[in-house]
C-alpha cells in the first residue's frame, strides 16, 4: 500500500478466517519502506510526464514493489497465498471515468512467482463509480464493532452503516497538506501538530475553506491529488500569514468537516486510523469538535488498516465474492474489482 502522502511503501503479511460468517484476522509481520528521494521525486512529478515516461515508471515502480515485497518475505520467513498490491495512484477523476494505480502486477508476480492481485479501482469507475473510497467492505466486515471508521492518511475517508446500508466517502484532505506545509519549513511532517499547536487560526482561511462547494455535496465523493491542487492550494496560498497559523487553521478545518461527516446520533464509537491518528494535537481537536468517542487502536492498527483492507480485498477478488458495494461509490451494480495475475 502506497498513499498520497508519500511517506512510504507498507508491506504487511495477514492471515483471515471466516468462522461462523464471521471473518477474522491476524497481522503477523507489519513493515514501512520509507521511499528514497528518487521515488518520492518520480512520483510527485510523474503526472506532469510524457507517456513513455508514465509506462516506463509503471514498470520500474512494480519491479521495485516486487523486489521489496520479495525480500519482505525472505526476512520474515514466510510462505504467503497471495499478494494484493493496491500501488500508487496518480490519476483519480472519476467523473471523466479515469483512475490510476501505477506498480506493474505483472512484475510483481514474475519476480515473487505469487498470485497477485492489483488494479482494485477501474471496474468500478467503469461502472460509473467513484473507484473510492474501497475499504468500506473491510470495515464492515472486519470491525463490526465500531459504529464509524474513519482513516487519517492522505485523506480523511469514514464508513458507517445507515438505513441496512454502508455509507463511505472521502471527507477532506488530511496528510497531503499538512505535510505539504511543513514542507515549507524543511520538514516532512508537523510530528504530533507541535507546530500547529503554536499558531493561531486564521477565520478568514477557515470560512473560505469551509465553504468549498464539494462538502456540501453528499455521498458518494472522493478525493485526489487534482482536486486539491485546484481547490485548496489556490485558497491556502492566497493567505500571506504564518506556516504556523496555516497549519493551526487547517488542523481545525479537518475536526470540522470530520465532526460534520459523522452525523449519526451521538456518542458513538469511532475507530481512528491512518497516520493522521499519530498526531497528537489533531486528535485533541477532533475530540474538541466531537461528541463521539475516539478510539485509537494499537500502533499496528493505527498504521497499517489500510494495507490489512486492501490485503482482504485481494481475498474477496480470488473468492470470487463482492469487495466493492454501489452504496459507496455510486457504481451501477456491486462488484468484484481486482486484476489477477498468476506467478
Amino acid at each position: 500500500m502506497s498513499g498520497t502522502s508519500l511517506d512510504g511503501v507498507d508491506i504487511i503479511y495477514c492471515i483471515f478466517k471466516s468462522i461462523n460468517n464471521k471473518w477474522l484476522f491476524e497481522i503477523k509481520e507489519a513493515s514501512t519502506y520509507e521511499y528514497s528521494d528518487e521515488w518520492r521525486q518520480r512520483l510527485k512529478t510523474l503526472d506532469k510526464k510524457d507517456a513513455i515516461t508514465f509506462i516506463k515508471t509503471h514498470i520500474d515502480y512494480g519491479h521495485f514493489l516486487g523486489n521489496l515485497v520479495q525480500n519482505f518475505i525472505k526476512k520474515n520467513n514466510l510462505t504467503p497465498d497471495l499478494i494484493s498490491s493496491h500501488g500508487h495512484t496518480i490519476f483519480h477523476q472519476p467523473k471523466k471515468r479515469i483512475t490510476t494505480q501505477i506498480g506493474d502486477g505483472s512484475a510483481i508476480a514474475a519476480i515473487t512467482g505469487l498470485t497477485v492481485i492489483c488494479d482494485f479501482r477501474s471496474l468500478d469507475v467503469a461502472l460509473g463509480g467513484q473507484g473510492a473510497p474501497l475499504v468500506a467492505i473491510g470495515d464492515k466486515l472486519l470491525f463490526p464493532d465500531f459504529h464509524y471508521c474513519l482513516n487519517l492518511g492522505g485523506f480523511a475517508n469514514i464508513s458507517y452503516e445507515e438505513n441496512c446500508k454502508t455509507i463511505a466517502f472521502d471527507i477532506c484532505p488530511v496528510n497531503i497538506i499538512l505535510n505539504l506545509l511543513a514542507g515549507k519549513l524543511g520538514l516532512k511532517l508537523d510530528n504530533n501538530g507541535k507546530i500547529a499547536r503554536t499558531g493561531k487560526i486564521n477565520k478568514k482561511l477557515s470560512d473560505d475553506l469551509n465553504n468549498i462547494d464539494f462538502y456540501k455535496n453528499k455521498s458518494p465523493k472522493s478525493l485526489s491529488k487534482e482536486w486539491v491542487i485546484n481547490n485548496i492550494l489556490p485558497i491556502i496560498n492566497n493567505y500571506n500569514i504564518p506556516v504556523k497559523d496555516k497549519l493551526r487553521t487547517f488542523c481545525e478545518h479537518i475536526a470540522i468537516q470530520i465532526s460534520n461527516a459523522a452525523t449519526c446520533t451521538s456518542h458513538r464509537k469511532i475507530l481512528v486510523t491512518g497516520g493522521g491518528a499519530n498526531n497528537n494535537f489533531l486528535i485533541k481537536r477532533l475530540k474538541a469538535n466531537t461528541n463521539h468517542k475516539i478510539i485509537i487502536p494499537d500502533t499496528k492498527i493505527i498504521n497499517f488498516k489500510e494495507a490489512l483492507v486492501f490485503a482482504f480485498l485481494g481475498i474477496l477478488r480470488i473468492t470470487k465474492e463482492i469487495n466493492c458495494l454501489r452504496t459507496v461509490t455510486g457504481a451501477i451494480r456491486d462488484n468484484i474489482g481486482g486484476a489477477v495475475y498468476y506467478g
